[in-house]
């Protein structure tokens, strides 16, 4: 593509396009590196969510990553079967069950830390430290937003 054809230039002033077309590369780079893993970024992210928390049932993981509650239910089927979470009784209420990551789900993100640091250094390579910083900063208030 041509960035100085006309209709390129009016996509390049679009800031939501350009989070689109942030966003598509970003999922292209972390699929790529998790391929060998049979993971997807979907799986990664509820993973990575998991991480900080005590457990979550499925509806939170689906409030909080902005995923449709069926695909939770076949992301968590897919990190069980892996080994990587198990469902777990909910202490509040034994009709529910909380999504717990297992020892073998921290080990794998344990070891995909590094290949995640180099994926986000290659995207933002155009960028330095600062700008970095004021990226995450501003892409964090404008994800914070109620």
């Amino acid at each position: 593509m041509d960035a100085e054809e006309p209709w390129m230039r009016g996509l390049h002033a679009d800031t939501g396009y350009l989070l689109y077309r942030l966003g598509l590369r970003s999922g292209q780079l972390f699929n790529t590196f998790l391929q060998e893993s049979g993971l997807r970024l979907r799986h990664y992210a509820v993973l990575r969510y998991l991480a900080g928390s005590e457990g979550a049932l499925q509806r939170e993981l689906s409030t909080r990553l902005g995923y449709d509650p069926s695909a939770i239910v076949g992301l968590v089927d897919d990190l069980e079967r892996l080994g990587m979470t198990e469902r777990r009784p909910s202490p509040d209420d034994r009709r529910s069950k909380i999504v717990v990551l297992t020892e073998d789900g921290r080990a794998f993100l344990r070891g995909t830390d590094e290949a995640g640091r180099r994926v986000t250094n290659d995207l933002l390579a155009p960028l330095d430290a600062a700008e970095r910083e004021t990226l995450q900063a501003l892409l964090l208030r404008v994800v914070d937003r109620p």
